[in-house]
């Protein structure tokens, strides 16, 4: 269109803010959508939350996605809440998404939850480094019966987890060969850490026969005495002062 033209001349000298707020009150902004997108470059809250509010409208959440992956300048949290409820999938995925990166862990799991996201659910309580989440991720499989995701989540969620914590519920559930793979791994890597602890304590050991330590001696301490006082030797009478020629002993 002729307008989209004349925008993108007049780029330059427009104040992108309150064009974009003019074409936002008389309803036409999807008139202008080229020249809103090639704006968008600058960053403006205006712009980018202009622009989001058409991709939900248009249900396009691959651009939705987009936008806010490249432009972080709009409000996370109020754009997470007014998608969690929405009714395609992948805006509430998105509403995930966007509670996960204001650090909302406990709500971006809990909405992957509700929707069986589990690979995301997994990723989320991995990021969020919180054995809490995690724990009780791993907890919720197992009352759905979700023993796959389960034995999925102690690899994703590996450093958040505890061996003895995985095979009581793997026990309590009678699921150990879901649970085996993970024990497996841990029992290898604690039983590598223990080997480097070993060798790692000959060689010190070794070190110490081929090289032994003189024992150092404190330095000795020069004890003088204070102004006024007699000298220690005097007290047994030696190296006493001569006066008029001779010793003068003790009366």
């Amino acid at each position: 269109m002729l307008l989209n033209d004349l925008l993108l001349v007049l780029t330059p000298r427009l104040d992108h803010t309150r064009a974009v707020t003019f074409f936002q009150k008389v309803g036409q902004l999807h008139l202008c959508l080229p020249y809103v997108k090639s704006v968008q470059s600058h960053n403006n809250k205006v712009i980018n939350e202009a622009l989001n509010n058409i991709y939900i409208d248009n249900e396009d959440y691959d651009s939705l996605r987009a936008s806010i992956d490249s432009y972080n300048n709009f409000d996370n949290i109020a754009l997470a809440q007014r998608m969690e409820k929405h009714e395609l999938i992948e805006f509430r995925r998105i509403a995930a998404y966007l509670f996960k990166m204001n650090n909302r862990w406990k709500q971006a799991v809990e909405l992957c939850k509700k929707d069986l996201l589990f690979k995301d659910a997994m990723e989320y309580a991995a990021d969020s480094r919180n054995m809490e989440i995690a724990e009780d991720l791993m907890g919720w499989f197992l009352d759905n019966e979700n023993y796959e995701s389960f034995a999925a989540g102690t690899f994703v969620m590996y450093d958040m987890l505890k061996p003895d914590v995985i095979l009581e519920l793997a026990w309590r559930h009678n699921i150990m060969d879901f649970a085996m793979p993970y024990l497996i791994q841990c029992v290898r890597e604690y039983t590598t850490k223990v080997d480097k602890l070993e060798v790692s304590d000959e060689t010190r050991t070794k070190e110490a026969e081929t090289n032994p330590q003189p024992l150092v001696m404190g330095e000795q301490l020069m004890l003088t005495p204070a102004p006024g006082m007699m000298p220690m030797n005097n007290m047994y009478g030696m190296n006493q002062p001569m006066y008029n020629g001779g010793y003068m002993g003790s009366m």
